[in-house]
């Protein structure tokens, strides 16, 4: 790679990184409403945004599914009853199956905890 390439994507994985912080509080209340079905994929894309080991170009396309989500007006907007999220679910599992080879089971793991914590039992 160039030295120029080199520093175009040292500064994208700067603006990713950048990029990758969410209001944890904003996040928990739209999935709070949202409910558990939604809010598994949506913490481990969240999960994966923040595990060191995700490359750049996945974190990009996560936060925009995570984004796609946090937006109440979308495609099918978050205060139709049952299908509000529908799209927003379509969204997150597509993301996350596109980068699924990186999810790893610490990833799920820290995921499911949090899920458990905000949707206990």
């Amino acid at each position: 790679m160039s030295d120029k390439a080199d520093n175009q994507q040292e500064v994208f994985d700067a603006e990713v990184i950048e990029s990758s912080v969410i209001d944890e509080n904003i996040f928990k209340k739209v999935l709070l409403r949202a409910g558990r079905t939604i809010a598994k994929p949506a913490l481990e894309a969240f999960e994966m945004i923040l595990d060191p080991l995700t490359p750049p170009q996945a974190r990009v396309s996560l936060m925009a599914a995570l984004t796609y989500l946090i937006m109440p007006i979308d495609l099918m907007p978050d205060f139709i009853p049952v299908a509000g999220f529908s799209d927003d679910l379509v969204a997150l599992t597509a993301v996350i199956s596109l980068w699924s080879q990186h999810m790893s089971p610490a990833i799920r793991n820290r995921a499911r905890k949090k899920l458990d914590t905000w949707f206990p039992l």
